[in-house]
């Protein structure tokens, strides 16, 4: 049955929500029909890895990772006498359980954000494939509806807690404590030591191009590093209290970041950090991912 199953997949057309195109049997999307296509299959028959759905707007295509619920302890959980205190707001760490949602594979890029929206804020803005930055919270929830409306579907800013499940692994994680698919943060993010030039105006100063790092167990990209992400919640105080589906405070005069970005060290690319800013407030290194 697996077999007949098997031969079932590489013979159909696979098709994405608004799109559809023969692949002529390159499941893996490299460009070639190889052992790694049946490799990829199985794989999935398996259960090895997550499901990826995609969507297209306007020719763009991308893709969004089923992250399945669990339950994992968020915030900082480093031991000061060996690692060193971190910020407070990280403090304490907590159980938090969720229900199954998807997450973007990489940050909203320019060209995902032109196609809905007509034009590109960003700052950076010679390379399609670099994250959408120079957005504030208010931004985003504009492109939010508008997608929505292109799409029919209920995109949406992940929660704080989604965001951070999502970049621990979920419950694929292999326990890495400092960064999003590693603990050697040049596996996996962009940040200010490694961007190829320091100096602005000059190629390779800013952000880079989304998933040119390894992903994280789940196969998502930059989840530290390249620009920080907004988050859905106001930003607050965490509670040593087990939560369920947790949103955040229910009021407050500033929204979560997560993630660190291309100007940040190493410190703040932690799955663990978080900043806040005013809704209004846009950056250059400020960008998004998508929840669903």
């Amino acid at each position: 049955m697996k077999r007949l199953f098997l031969i079932f997949l590489i013979s159909t057309t696979f098709s994405v929500v608004g799109y559809s195109q023969n692949y002529n049997y390159d499941v893996n999307g490299d460009g070639e029909v190889t052992a790694a296509d049946i490799t990829a299959i199985y794989d999935y028959l398996l259960g090895n890895v997550p499901v990826v759905t995609m969507y297209n707007v306007n020719g763009v295509i991308f893709k969004m990772v089923q992250v399945d619920g669990g339950t994992f302890t968020m915030g900082d959980t480093s031991d000061p006498a060996v690692d060193g205190e971190y910020d407070i707001d990280e403090r304490p760490p907590h159980q938090v359980t969720l229900n199954t949602f998807l997450i973007g594979q990489t940050e909203v890029t320019q060209e995902l954000w032109q196609a809905v929206m007509g034009s590109t804020p960003s700052y950076f803005s010679d390379n399609p494939l670099h994250p959408v930055e120079n957005v504030s919270w208010n931004d985003c929830q504009q492109f939010i509806v508008m997608l929505n409306q292109m799409t029919g579907r209920n995109f949406r800013l992940p929660t704080e807690a989604e965001w951070e499940y999502a970049a621990r692994g979920g419950n694929r994680s292999q326990g890495f404590k400092w960064y999003s698919g590693s603990n050697m943060i040049d596996d996996v993010a962009w940040y200010w030591d490694n961007i190829p030039s320091h100096t602005n105006h000059t190629a390779g100063f800013g952000t880079q191009t989304v998933a040119t790092k390894l992903p994280n167990e789940l196969g998502i990209y930059d989840m530290s590093g390249n620009v920080y992400e907004w988050c859905q919640d106001w930003y607050g105080s965490y509670s040593a209290e087990a939560q369920t589906n947790p949103t955040g405070p229910a009021s407050g005069s500033s929204r979560v970041l997560r993630g660190g970005a291309w100007s940040s060290d190493a410190s703040d690319c932690r799955v663990s950090n978080r900043i806040s800013k005013a809704p209004d407030n846009s950056n250059n290194f400020f960008g998004l991912r998508l929840a669903l």
